[in-house]
């Protein structure tokens, strides 16, 4: 018998809901208009009461959560809010085990069935990063194996990216996203998400797969994060002696204590996983009988063969093909009305968190604006600057990046609009940051903040909040004696500026504080 009913009595739940967490909780339940099973997450409000803000970030990240189609992530199907008040989102319903539950039960798994899981993991991680999806919080309960051996990776919904209101702020202050025993160090000392932090979690992973064991344990959260911070991974053939030397040197590099020192991408840790994922015989309970048929497999067996003997170089006889010419489209001429309907209708897109849409509207015009009106026309530019903060509030980091670059680069010739300018060039070097490009972002933002001395000064709070930041990501990269000094300059700025007791003096303080007792307690 059903629980409770949502969506105009569309979805019926079961009695009770399958999961709880800090994040909300999970009910099984069906569709009945397509009467199909669903599962139905329900995100927790942070301080309990409705936040309509918090809603609306929850649509913005389940729509961008939904552009990535993978077998290897369970569909979107709808979202919504509750009669409660609470936002809800309806996913395809996945069969299986848990790897987390897999491990509790079968202790370490065979070297070829860790590697096929992991592999599988890359293949949804090189997908998602490619759209600019970082999912936080990747660890064995958030992975399911499937009965037919396919591997679906959950909760790809969490914080996807930052919103628009703080999007030239590189990292959230507040409770850190990540379950500490798979969070990478510069997610616990600053918050920092990328790339190589989904990496740095499969890495965990992969290491409890193997060992059955944590890679770190202790008795609080706060200890187990120090030791992602501090201490040297086991080597795994300490471990497990029959685990083979590659495997374990791939393991070390995915846990590396600095993200640049990690593989380049999931493509890379990929393609070293598939030569240990050999052997997948038969896993008792959890797998079908190997005589069942797959359709999935049968289906993956094809694509497996596409290019699979493709020479490196085309033969020499092949002929050329001509190239037909095509003929040159005339481009209407577009006048100011035009470009004021068009950011109506992107506004009206933007409110309803149809953001990939807004960006097409506004990427259409961009083009033939500027060619009408010149590349630096006041209405031209604002169109120009609104695309890249569509883009950005998108998620779509990497196509922001550039429309940021190109824009300040028109910008430079014009000293009339300097803080339009530099705001181009601290978003361009953000969009850097969250795809993974640290190293990049980093001398961007001092650039910029050679920039904002001379435009703004030293006491500015753009200035400060901007020295923050490069603090924090010298943390988060690595550069941890960078940071302290960064951030001691900077404390000793904001006491001149702040009241001791002010909020931003506070957090730095402690966060310097904490870099003190890690160092003092690297030395003993």
């Amino acid at each position: 018998m059903s629980g409770r009913r949502l969506n105009n009595g569309r979805y019926e739940l079961e009695k009770l809901p399958l999961a709880r967490g800090g994040m909300g909780e999970v009910w099984l339940g069906r569709d009945t208009k397509l009467d199909r099973e669903v599962a139905v997450k329900f995100i927790r409000f942070p301080d309990g009461a409705r936040d309509d803000e918090h809603i609306r970030r929850f649509v913005r990240e389940s729509r961008i959560t939904a552009r990535l189609e993978h077998p290897g992530v369970p569909a979107v199907y709808d979202v919504g809010v509750g009669a409660d008040g609470r936002p809800f989102l309806v996913m395809q319903r996945v069969h299986g085990i848990s790897v987390a539950d897999l491990v509790a039960e079968q202790g370490p798994l065979p070297i070829g069935w860790a590697a096929a899981i992991a592999a599988q993991v890359c293949a949804v991680l090189a997908a998602a990063h490619r759209a600019s999806l970082v999912h936080r919080d990747l660890k064995p309960s958030n992975l399911m194996l499937e009965p037919d051996g396919r591997v679906k990776v959950l909760d790809f919904g969490l914080a996807v990216a930052p919103t628009l209101a703080d999007f030239s702020k590189i990292t959230h202050t507040g409770q850190p996203l990540g379950t500490p025993a798979y969070m990478a160090p510069e997610q616990v000392e600053a918050n920092l998400s990328s790339p190589a932090t989904d990496l740095y979690a499969l890495g965990c992973t992969l290491h409890e797969m193997l060992s059955g064991e944590h890679l770190f344990s202790g008795s609080t959260s706060y200890s187990v994060m120090s030791k992602q911070v501090k201490e040297q991974p086991p080597r795994l053939r300490s471990l497990r002696a029959d685990a083979p030397p590659a495997l374990e040197r791939l393991l070390l590099d995915l846990l590396k204590k600095e993200p640049q020192s990690r593989p380049a991408s999931a493509e890379v840790v990929f393609d070293r996983l598939l030569p240990f994922a050999t052997d997948l015989g038969p896993l008792p309970g959890v797998l079908d009988p190997p005589a069942t048929t797959s359709s999935a497999r049968m289906y993956a067996a094809v694509l497996s063969r596409v290019f699979a003997q493709v020479k490196s170089a085309a033969p020499a006889n092949v002929p050329v093909p001509r190239q037909r010419v095509q003929p040159v489209a005339v481009e209407p001429a577009l006048h100011r009305s035009d470009l004021e309907r068009v950011r109506s209708e992107a506004h009206q897109l933007i409110a309803q968190s149809r953001y990939s849409q807004a960006a097409d509207v506004l990427a259409e015009a961009a083009g033939p604006a500027g060619r009408s009106f010149g590349p630096t026309d006041r209405d031209v530019v604002d169109l120009r600057f609104e695309l890249a903060n569509v883009l950005f509030e998108g998620g779509d980091y990497r196509r922001a990046a550039p429309a940021y670059h190109d824009l300040g680069k028109d910008l430079a010739v014009d000293d009339s609009r300097i803080d339009l300018l530099l705001r181009c060039r601290l978003q361009e070097a953000t969009c850097h940051a969250l795809t993974g490009q640290s190293s990049h972002a980093l001398s961007q933002l001092q650039d910029v903040l050679r920039a904002y001395r001379q435009a703004y000064g030293d006491g500015d709070p753009r200035t400060l909040e901007l020295r923050r930041q490069i603090g924090l990501l010298e943390l988060g990269t690595g550069q941890r004696q960078a940071a302290e000094q960064t951030l001691s300059a900077l404390l000793a700025d904001l006491k001149r500026a702040h009241n001791p007791a002010n909020p931003s003096t506070t957090e730095v303080a402690d966060l310097l504080a904490s870099l003190r007792r890690s160092r003092l307690g690297e030395k003993r």
